[in-house]
Protein backbone atom coordinates (compact mmCIF):
# COMPACT_ATOMS: atom_id res chain seq x y z
CA UNK A 1 0.00 0.00 0.00
CA UNK A 2 1.20 3.53 -0.98
CA UNK A 3 2.41 6.10 1.43
CA UNK A 4 0.07 8.57 0.96
CA UNK A 5 -2.88 5.94 1.04
CA UNK A 6 -1.76 5.12 4.69
CA UNK A 7 -1.57 8.50 6.09
CA UNK A 8 -5.24 8.79 4.98
CA UNK A 9 -6.60 5.94 6.88
CA UNK A 10 -4.75 7.68 9.95
CA UNK A 11 -6.27 11.07 9.00
CA UNK A 12 -9.90 8.87 8.74
CA UNK A 13 -9.50 7.38 11.82
CA UNK A 14 -8.23 10.11 13.52
CA UNK A 15 -11.43 12.01 12.65
CA UNK A 16 -13.65 9.51 13.14
CA UNK A 17 -14.98 9.09 9.75
CA UNK A 18 -16.08 5.67 10.34
CA UNK A 19 -18.70 5.47 7.04
CA UNK A 20 -15.62 7.43 4.71
CA UNK A 21 -12.96 4.71 6.53
CA UNK A 22 -15.45 1.72 5.26
CA UNK A 23 -16.28 2.87 1.84
CA UNK A 24 -12.05 3.05 1.24
CA UNK A 25 -11.64 -0.15 2.34
CA UNK A 26 -13.89 -1.93 0.11
CA UNK A 27 -11.41 -1.31 -2.54
CA UNK A 28 -8.36 -2.45 -0.59
CA UNK A 29 -6.65 -6.28 -1.19
CA UNK A 30 -7.36 -7.99 2.06
CA UNK A 31 -3.15 -8.64 2.64
CA UNK A 32 -2.86 -4.68 2.53
CA UNK A 33 -5.28 -3.93 4.96
CA UNK A 34 -2.99 -6.45 6.80
CA UNK A 35 0.05 -4.73 6.05
CA UNK A 36 -1.79 -1.29 6.73
CA UNK A 37 -2.54 -2.58 10.50
CA UNK A 38 1.12 -3.60 11.23
CA UNK A 39 1.66 -0.07 10.82
CA UNK A 40 -0.81 1.77 12.63
CA UNK A 41 -0.51 2.48 17.18
CA UNK A 42 -2.37 -0.17 19.11
CA UNK A 43 -5.47 2.28 19.27
CA UNK A 44 -5.48 3.21 16.04
CA UNK A 45 -5.22 -1.10 14.84
CA UNK A 46 -8.33 -1.60 17.21
CA UNK A 47 -10.44 1.26 15.57
CA UNK A 48 -9.76 0.30 12.14
CA UNK A 49 -10.15 -3.61 12.60
CA UNK A 50 -13.79 -2.62 14.44
CA UNK A 51 -14.73 -1.01 11.02
CA UNK A 52 -13.76 -4.25 9.13
CA UNK A 53 -17.29 -5.66 8.03
CA UNK A 54 -17.37 -9.13 9.64
CA UNK A 55 -17.00 -10.83 6.44
CA UNK A 56 -13.65 -10.29 5.58
CA UNK A 57 -12.44 -9.14 9.00
CA UNK A 58 -11.19 -13.02 9.78
CA UNK A 59 -9.23 -13.14 6.43
CA UNK A 60 -7.51 -9.58 7.15
CA UNK A 61 -7.17 -11.33 11.29
CA UNK A 62 -5.37 -14.69 9.27
CA UNK A 63 -3.06 -12.48 7.05
CA UNK A 64 -1.42 -10.86 10.28
CA UNK A 65 1.57 -11.83 12.09
CA UNK A 66 0.86 -14.01 15.46
CA UNK A 67 2.30 -11.14 17.69
CA UNK A 68 -0.05 -8.01 16.08
CA UNK A 69 -2.81 -11.13 16.04
CA UNK A 70 -2.23 -11.93 19.56
CA UNK A 71 -1.91 -8.36 20.95
CA UNK A 72 -5.58 -7.43 18.66
CA UNK A 73 -7.56 -10.26 21.17
CA UNK A 74 -6.56 -8.74 24.17
CA UNK A 75 -8.17 -5.46 23.52
CA UNK A 76 -11.40 -6.92 21.74
CA UNK A 77 -14.33 -7.13 23.82
CA UNK A 78 -15.55 -11.23 24.45
CA UNK A 79 -18.19 -10.41 22.06
CA UNK A 80 -15.66 -9.42 19.06
CA UNK A 81 -13.62 -11.99 19.95
CA UNK A 82 -16.31 -14.76 19.72
CA UNK A 83 -17.31 -13.05 16.40
CA UNK A 84 -13.99 -13.35 15.02
CA UNK A 85 -13.27 -16.81 15.84
CA UNK A 86 -16.14 -18.11 14.10
CA UNK A 87 -15.95 -16.61 11.39
CA UNK A 88 -11.67 -17.76 10.91
CA UNK A 89 -11.72 -20.84 8.92
CA UNK A 90 -11.32 -23.78 11.29
CA UNK A 91 -7.38 -24.20 10.10
CA UNK A 92 -6.61 -20.61 10.44
CA UNK A 93 -8.17 -21.23 14.02
CA UNK A 94 -6.33 -24.42 15.16
CA UNK A 95 -2.94 -22.21 14.07
CA UNK A 96 -3.72 -19.11 16.09
CA UNK A 97 -4.14 -21.44 19.11
CA UNK A 98 -1.19 -23.53 18.35
CA UNK A 99 0.56 -19.99 18.80
CA UNK A 100 -1.01 -18.80 22.10
CA UNK A 101 -0.35 -20.07 25.73
CA UNK A 102 -2.32 -22.63 27.06
CA UNK A 103 -4.53 -20.97 29.74
CA UNK A 104 -5.30 -18.17 26.90
CA UNK A 105 -6.61 -21.04 24.48
CA UNK A 106 -8.93 -22.43 26.91
CA UNK A 107 -10.15 -18.77 27.40
CA UNK A 108 -11.00 -18.35 24.05
CA UNK A 109 -12.03 -21.86 23.39
CA UNK A 110 -14.86 -21.09 26.17
CA UNK A 111 -16.03 -18.14 23.37
CA UNK A 112 -16.78 -20.57 20.60
CA UNK A 113 -19.61 -22.56 19.62
CA UNK A 114 -20.02 -25.81 20.57
CA UNK A 115 -19.65 -27.08 16.61
CA UNK A 116 -16.59 -24.96 16.60
CA UNK A 117 -15.10 -26.31 20.08
CA UNK A 118 -15.57 -29.70 18.47
CA UNK A 119 -13.41 -28.84 15.31
CA UNK A 120 -10.65 -26.95 16.91
CA UNK A 121 -10.20 -29.50 19.27
CA UNK A 122 -10.51 -32.52 16.57
CA UNK A 123 -7.81 -30.43 14.87
CA UNK A 124 -5.86 -29.51 18.29
CA UNK A 125 -5.78 -33.43 19.09
CA UNK A 126 -3.36 -34.06 15.74
CA UNK A 127 0.74 -33.97 16.19
CA UNK A 128 2.19 -30.61 15.74
CA UNK A 129 3.88 -31.23 12.26
CA UNK A 130 1.43 -33.89 11.00
CA UNK A 131 -1.12 -33.16 8.03
CA UNK A 132 -3.87 -33.63 10.61
CA UNK A 133 -3.43 -29.72 11.81
CA UNK A 134 -3.59 -28.09 8.54
CA UNK A 135 -6.47 -29.39 6.89
CA UNK A 136 -10.44 -27.89 7.67
CA UNK A 137 -13.26 -29.69 7.56
CA UNK A 138 -15.28 -27.39 5.03
CA UNK A 139 -15.22 -29.61 1.19
CA UNK A 140 -18.26 -30.26 -0.62
CA UNK A 141 -19.05 -34.22 -0.59
CA UNK A 142 -21.94 -36.11 -2.71
CA UNK A 143 -22.79 -39.69 -3.10
CA UNK A 144 -22.28 -42.13 -6.22
CA UNK A 145 -26.15 -42.71 -6.44
CA UNK A 146 -26.74 -38.95 -6.41
CA UNK A 147 -27.42 -37.25 -10.09
CA UNK A 148 -25.75 -34.55 -11.55
CA UNK A 149 -28.81 -32.06 -10.65
CA UNK A 150 -28.86 -33.13 -7.12
CA UNK A 151 -25.22 -33.08 -6.58
CA UNK A 152 -25.38 -29.21 -8.06
CA UNK A 153 -28.32 -28.51 -5.51
CA UNK A 154 -26.05 -29.68 -3.38
CA UNK A 155 -23.55 -27.70 -4.27
CA UNK A 156 -25.67 -24.15 -3.81
CA UNK A 157 -26.39 -25.53 -0.44
CA UNK A 158 -23.66 -26.64 1.02
CA UNK A 159 -20.71 -24.86 -1.29
CA UNK A 160 -20.53 -21.27 0.74
CA UNK A 161 -18.63 -23.00 3.65
CA UNK A 162 -16.68 -24.95 1.30
CA UNK A 163 -13.13 -24.01 1.41
CA UNK A 164 -12.76 -24.65 -2.44
CA UNK A 165 -15.73 -25.52 -4.85
CA UNK A 166 -13.15 -26.55 -7.89
CA UNK A 167 -12.43 -30.37 -6.77
CA UNK A 168 -15.76 -32.07 -5.16
CA UNK A 169 -15.57 -35.51 -2.95
CA UNK A 170 -17.63 -38.59 -3.64
CA UNK A 171 -18.01 -40.90 -0.57
CA UNK A 172 -20.34 -43.85 0.52
CA UNK A 173 -22.67 -43.57 3.13
CA UNK A 174 -19.48 -43.96 5.68
CA UNK A 175 -17.63 -40.73 4.41
CA UNK A 176 -15.01 -43.57 3.18
CA UNK A 177 -13.17 -41.76 -0.04
CA UNK A 178 -14.22 -42.93 -3.05
CA UNK A 179 -13.03 -39.96 -5.50
CA UNK A 180 -12.29 -37.12 -6.13
CA UNK A 181 -13.64 -35.36 -9.34
CA UNK A 182 -13.21 -31.74 -11.04
CA UNK A 183 -16.10 -29.48 -10.59
CA UNK A 184 -16.26 -29.31 -14.39
CA UNK A 185 -17.34 -32.69 -14.80
CA UNK A 186 -20.59 -32.41 -13.30
CA UNK A 187 -21.13 -28.51 -15.03
CA UNK A 188 -20.75 -30.35 -18.61
CA UNK A 189 -22.47 -33.49 -18.00
CA UNK A 190 -26.29 -34.54 -18.63
CA UNK A 191 -28.57 -33.65 -15.23
CA UNK A 192 -29.89 -36.82 -14.77
CA UNK A 193 -26.06 -38.81 -15.20
CA UNK A 194 -25.78 -40.43 -11.71
CA UNK A 195 -22.20 -39.35 -10.08
CA UNK A 196 -20.77 -43.11 -10.32
CA UNK A 197 -20.97 -42.31 -13.99
CA UNK A 198 -18.46 -39.74 -13.82
CA UNK A 199 -15.89 -41.37 -11.31
CA UNK A 200 -12.98 -42.91 -12.78
CA UNK A 201 -11.75 -43.97 -9.01
CA UNK A 202 -8.03 -42.45 -9.56
CA UNK A 203 -7.50 -39.86 -7.10
CA UNK A 204 -4.71 -38.99 -4.70
CA UNK A 205 -5.12 -38.66 -0.51
CA UNK A 206 -2.78 -38.14 2.49
CA UNK A 207 -2.94 -39.61 6.09
CA UNK A 208 -3.86 -36.98 8.97
CA UNK A 209 -1.11 -38.24 10.86
CA UNK A 210 1.33 -37.77 7.96
CA UNK A 211 4.34 -35.08 8.48
CA UNK A 212 2.93 -31.57 6.71
CA UNK A 213 6.35 -31.67 4.31
CA UNK A 214 5.08 -34.97 2.53
CA UNK A 215 2.23 -32.78 1.76
CA UNK A 216 4.21 -30.24 0.02
CA UNK A 217 6.02 -32.87 -1.52
CA UNK A 218 2.64 -35.00 -3.12
CA UNK A 219 1.08 -31.75 -4.23
CA UNK A 220 4.27 -30.58 -6.28
CA UNK A 221 4.49 -33.93 -7.16
CA UNK A 222 0.67 -34.39 -9.03
CA UNK A 223 0.53 -30.76 -9.10
CA UNK A 224 -2.40 -30.30 -7.28
CA UNK A 225 -3.91 -27.62 -5.71
CA UNK A 226 -5.95 -29.31 -2.93
CA UNK A 227 -5.15 -32.73 -0.91
CA UNK A 228 -8.33 -34.86 0.89
CA UNK A 229 -6.91 -35.78 4.25
CA UNK A 230 -8.20 -39.82 5.38
CA UNK A 231 -8.20 -41.58 7.92
CA UNK A 232 -6.52 -45.02 8.18
CA UNK A 233 -9.51 -46.98 6.76
CA UNK A 234 -9.85 -44.04 3.95
CA UNK A 235 -12.42 -42.16 5.92
CA UNK A 236 -12.48 -38.48 4.11
CA UNK A 237 -11.21 -36.40 7.36
CA UNK A 238 -10.67 -33.08 5.59
CA UNK A 239 -8.72 -30.84 2.59
CA UNK A 240 -5.65 -29.15 3.11
CA UNK A 241 -5.37 -26.35 0.08
CA UNK A 242 -2.30 -24.90 -1.83
CA UNK A 243 -2.20 -21.55 0.18
CA UNK A 244 -1.66 -23.85 3.75
CA UNK A 245 0.42 -25.41 2.14
CA UNK A 246 2.47 -22.58 0.48
CA UNK A 247 2.83 -21.16 4.01
CA UNK A 248 4.13 -24.77 4.92
CA UNK A 249 6.72 -24.59 1.81
CA UNK A 250 8.36 -21.24 3.30
CA UNK A 251 8.55 -22.19 7.36
CA UNK A 252 10.35 -25.48 6.31
CA UNK A 253 12.71 -23.86 3.55
CA UNK A 254 13.31 -21.17 6.40
CA UNK A 255 14.43 -23.99 9.41
CA UNK A 256 16.17 -25.69 6.40
CA UNK A 257 18.33 -22.10 5.76
CA UNK A 258 18.78 -21.76 10.03
CA UNK A 259 19.84 -25.61 9.68
CA UNK A 260 22.39 -24.73 7.21
CA UNK A 261 23.92 -21.81 8.84
CA UNK A 262 24.18 -23.50 11.80
CA UNK A 263 21.13 -22.12 13.83
CA UNK A 264 18.29 -23.92 15.36
CA UNK A 265 15.31 -22.67 13.83
CA UNK A 266 13.48 -20.30 15.39
CA UNK A 267 9.80 -20.95 16.65
CA UNK A 268 8.44 -17.45 15.84
CA UNK A 269 9.62 -15.03 13.13
CA UNK A 270 12.75 -12.79 14.01
CA UNK A 271 10.81 -10.00 14.55
CA UNK A 272 8.79 -11.50 17.61
CA UNK A 273 12.25 -13.12 18.73
CA UNK A 274 13.88 -12.09 21.65
CA UNK A 275 17.41 -11.26 22.39
CA UNK A 276 18.11 -14.16 24.81
CA UNK A 277 16.03 -16.56 21.74
CA UNK A 278 18.44 -15.38 19.23
CA UNK A 279 21.37 -15.72 21.21
CA UNK A 280 19.72 -19.19 23.14
CA UNK A 281 19.00 -20.63 19.14
CA UNK A 282 23.12 -19.77 18.28
CA UNK A 283 25.11 -20.92 21.07
CA UNK A 284 24.59 -24.22 21.33
CA UNK A 285 26.07 -24.72 17.91
CA UNK A 286 28.84 -22.26 18.51
CA UNK A 287 30.35 -24.18 21.07
CA UNK A 288 30.00 -27.41 19.11
CA UNK A 289 31.82 -26.73 16.07
CA UNK A 290 34.76 -24.79 18.69
CA UNK A 291 34.86 -28.47 20.16
CA UNK A 292 35.00 -29.87 16.59
CA UNK A 293 37.75 -27.30 15.70
CA UNK A 294 39.82 -28.83 18.93
CA UNK A 295 40.71 -31.69 16.78
CA UNK A 296 42.04 -29.71 14.09
CA UNK A 297 44.64 -27.82 16.72
CA UNK A 298 45.14 -31.21 18.28
CA UNK A 299 46.84 -32.12 14.52
CA UNK A 300 49.08 -29.01 13.83
CA UNK A 301 50.34 -29.24 17.42
CA UNK A 302 50.83 -33.27 16.98
CA UNK A 303 53.20 -32.06 13.43
CA UNK A 304 54.58 -28.98 15.34
CA UNK A 305 58.03 -30.54 14.88
CA UNK A 306 57.25 -30.40 10.91
CA UNK A 307 55.57 -27.25 10.49
CA UNK A 308 58.74 -25.69 12.41
CA UNK A 309 61.29 -27.61 10.10
CA UNK A 310 59.56 -26.50 6.67
CA UNK A 311 57.54 -23.10 7.87
CA UNK A 312 56.43 -22.55 4.12
CA UNK A 313 53.74 -25.21 5.13
CA UNK A 314 51.58 -23.15 7.69
CA UNK A 315 51.10 -20.49 4.25
CA UNK A 316 49.20 -23.11 2.55
CA UNK A 317 47.17 -23.88 5.46
CA UNK A 318 44.38 -21.32 4.70
CA UNK A 319 44.00 -22.18 1.21
CA UNK A 320 43.63 -26.23 1.40
CA UNK A 321 41.42 -26.38 4.42
CA UNK A 322 38.97 -23.45 3.04
CA UNK A 323 39.01 -25.10 -0.86
CA UNK A 324 38.22 -28.71 0.91
CA UNK A 325 35.36 -26.89 3.32
CA UNK A 326 33.79 -24.95 0.09
CA UNK A 327 34.12 -28.59 -1.54
CA UNK A 328 32.26 -30.47 1.21
CA UNK A 329 29.35 -27.30 1.38
CA UNK A 330 28.57 -27.36 -2.14
CA UNK A 331 28.25 -31.35 -2.64
CA UNK A 332 25.88 -31.21 1.29
CA UNK A 333 23.87 -28.95 0.07
CA UNK A 334 23.24 -30.47 -3.55
CA UNK A 335 22.50 -33.46 -1.63
CA UNK A 336 20.24 -31.94 1.36
CA UNK A 337 17.95 -30.14 -1.10
CA UNK A 338 17.51 -33.18 -3.76
CA UNK A 339 16.77 -35.09 -0.29
CA UNK A 340 14.52 -32.58 0.67
CA UNK A 341 12.52 -32.09 -2.72
CA UNK A 342 12.18 -35.99 -3.25
CA UNK A 343 14.86 -36.09 -6.28
CA UNK A 344 17.22 -38.26 -4.49
CA UNK A 345 15.13 -40.97 -2.64
CA UNK A 346 17.63 -42.52 0.44
CA UNK A 347 17.60 -46.00 -0.99
CA UNK A 348 19.83 -44.39 -3.70
CA UNK A 349 22.78 -43.35 -1.88
CA UNK A 350 25.36 -45.57 -3.56
CA UNK A 351 24.65 -44.49 -6.76
CA UNK A 352 24.68 -41.09 -5.15
CA UNK A 353 28.17 -42.06 -3.92
CA UNK A 354 29.41 -43.32 -6.86
CA UNK A 355 28.64 -40.31 -9.07
CA UNK A 356 29.99 -37.57 -6.63
CA UNK A 357 33.13 -39.94 -6.20
CA UNK A 358 33.76 -39.11 -10.21
CA UNK A 359 32.62 -35.18 -9.73
CA UNK A 360 34.96 -34.95 -6.68
CA UNK A 361 37.61 -36.43 -8.73
CA UNK A 362 37.44 -34.35 -11.50
CA UNK A 363 37.14 -31.54 -9.01
CA UNK A 364 39.90 -32.65 -7.00
CA UNK A 365 42.51 -33.15 -10.08
CA UNK A 366 41.46 -29.73 -11.68
CA UNK A 367 42.02 -28.16 -8.56
CA UNK A 368 45.14 -30.33 -7.50
CA UNK A 369 46.88 -28.54 -10.81
CA UNK A 370 46.21 -25.07 -9.56
CA UNK A 371 47.55 -26.04 -6.25
CA UNK A 372 50.53 -27.39 -7.94
CA UNK A 373 51.19 -24.42 -9.70
CA UNK A 374 50.61 -21.87 -7.00
CA UNK A 375 52.94 -24.56 -4.97
CA UNK A 376 56.00 -24.20 -7.33
CA UNK A 377 55.52 -20.72 -7.77
CA UNK A 378 55.90 -20.55 -3.83
CA UNK A 379 58.23 -23.41 -2.54
CA UNK A 380 59.78 -25.50 -5.58
CA UNK A 381 58.70 -28.63 -7.22
CA UNK A 382 58.59 -30.79 -3.50
CA UNK A 383 56.24 -27.88 -2.01
CA UNK A 384 54.33 -28.05 -5.39
CA UNK A 385 54.12 -32.23 -5.17
CA UNK A 386 52.65 -31.30 -1.74
CA UNK A 387 50.03 -29.39 -2.22
CA UNK A 388 49.25 -30.32 -5.55
CA UNK A 389 48.55 -34.24 -4.56
CA UNK A 390 46.91 -32.84 -1.08
CA UNK A 391 44.58 -29.99 -3.40
CA UNK A 392 43.18 -33.27 -4.97
CA UNK A 393 42.93 -35.68 -1.99
CA UNK A 394 40.91 -32.60 0.27
CA UNK A 395 38.68 -31.65 -2.48
CA UNK A 396 37.37 -35.66 -3.50
CA UNK A 397 37.39 -36.23 0.38
CA UNK A 398 35.62 -33.35 1.38
CA UNK A 399 33.07 -34.12 -1.43
CA UNK A 400 32.34 -37.36 -0.21
CA UNK A 401 31.75 -36.23 3.41
CA UNK A 402 29.80 -33.56 1.85
CA UNK A 403 27.13 -36.96 0.14
CA UNK A 404 27.53 -39.47 3.17
CA UNK A 405 26.62 -36.65 5.98
CA UNK A 406 23.12 -36.15 5.19
CA UNK A 407 22.41 -40.04 3.89
CA UNK A 408 23.68 -41.16 7.77
CA UNK A 409 21.38 -38.21 9.21
CA UNK A 410 18.66 -39.60 7.35
CA UNK A 411 19.01 -42.76 7.98
CA UNK A 412 19.27 -41.96 11.66
CA UNK A 413 15.94 -40.25 11.38
CA UNK A 414 17.28 -36.88 11.68
CA UNK A 415 17.00 -33.75 9.30
CA UNK A 416 19.85 -33.57 6.74
CA UNK A 417 19.85 -30.35 6.82
CA UNK A 418 21.73 -30.40 10.14
CA UNK A 419 24.37 -31.07 7.68
CA UNK A 420 25.34 -27.26 7.39
CA UNK A 421 28.19 -25.72 5.85
CA UNK A 422 29.88 -24.62 9.61
CA UNK A 423 29.87 -28.36 10.58
CA UNK A 424 31.05 -29.39 7.16
CA UNK A 425 33.65 -27.21 6.95
CA UNK A 426 34.80 -28.26 11.24
CA UNK A 427 34.82 -32.30 10.19
CA UNK A 428 36.67 -31.15 6.49
CA UNK A 429 38.98 -29.03 8.21
CA UNK A 430 40.28 -31.89 10.71
CA UNK A 431 40.64 -33.96 7.81
CA UNK A 432 42.33 -31.74 5.56
CA UNK A 433 44.79 -31.40 7.90
CA UNK A 434 45.70 -34.56 8.33
CA UNK A 435 45.66 -35.25 4.81
CA UNK A 436 47.99 -32.50 4.40
CA UNK A 437 50.81 -33.68 7.12
CA UNK A 438 50.67 -36.78 6.08
CA UNK A 439 51.50 -36.10 2.80
CA UNK A 440 54.20 -33.55 3.67
CA UNK A 441 55.76 -35.61 5.86
CA UNK A 442 56.17 -38.59 3.66
CA UNK A 443 56.94 -36.43 0.64
CA UNK A 444 59.65 -34.44 3.29
CA UNK A 445 60.84 -37.34 4.82
CA UNK A 446 60.55 -35.30 8.05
Amino acid sequence: MIEHEEINFKQLIQEQQWQMLKEKLKDVPIPDIADLLMELSKSERVMLFRVLPRTISSEVFSYMIPELRNALLKELTDEETRNLLSNLRPDDRTTLFEELPGQVTQKLLNLLSPQDIKETRFLLGYPEESVGRLMTPDYVAVRPEWTVEQSLQHFRLKGKDSETLNVIYVTDDKWKLLDSLDLHRFILSQPDARVSDLMDHTFVSIAAFEDREEAVHVLQHYDLFVLPVVDSEGVLLGIVTADDIMDVAEEEATEDFHKTAAVTPLKNTYREASLWELFNKRIAWLIILVLVSLLSASIIGYFESALQTVIILSVFIPMLIGSGGNAGAQSATMIVRALATGDVEVNEWFKTFGKEMLVGLTLGVTMGITGFIIGYMKGGLDIAIIIGFTMLAIILVANLIGVALPFILTRMGLDPAVASSPLIASIVDATGLFIYFIVAVSVLQL
